[in-house]
């Protein structure tokens, strides 16, 4: 279990200005995802709250909740570093769907949005936050 929990924290990219590079790749992708999908939760047009696709046909409920988590906290969580490889996953999911099943037979301009964030939070995933980060800090506090 402490060997799962280190492979989750832990990322060290090798170098100061790799690891400047990985947070503010991090930050901006993070709040580019909230300014353009998140805030869409909140917002009411037409007296009605944004559609959010169901191609799995999970229970209303529970698709409007991972849609809404994915695009709001999970972007201030990774942002901050916060357990940025295991809070990406319903992102990376509810993007891969976008691209994969929502997006499918539109036109790759459509297609591309949903395809470029799944492939840049699967490289932040792979890679990790970085030093700059609460996951590096409390790796650094709790198994050293």
């Amino acid at each position: 279990m402490e060997n799962l929990i280190k492979y989750l924290l832990y990322s060290d990219l090798g170098s100061e200005f790799n690891n400047i590079a990985v947070l503010l790749f991090r930050v901006l992708l993070m709040l580019e995802l909230f300014r353009v999908h998140g805030m869409k939760k909140f917002r009411v047009q037409n007296g009605e709250k944004e559609h959010v696709p169901n191609p799995l046909g999970l229970p209303d409920k529970l698709n409007g909740l991972v849609a809404t988590f994915s695009d709001t906290v999970v972007p201030f969580l990774v942002a901050i570093g916060v357990g940025t490889r295991l809070f990406l996953l319903p992102s990376i999911g509810v993007t891969a769907i976008g691209y994969f099943v929502v997006h499918r037979r539109d036109a790759i301009e459509v297609k591309d949005v949903p395809y470029m964030y799944t492939l840049a939070m699967l490289f932040l995933w792979a890679i990790g936050p970085g030093t700059f980060s609460i996951d590096y800090y409390l790796l650094q506090t709790f198994f050293n």
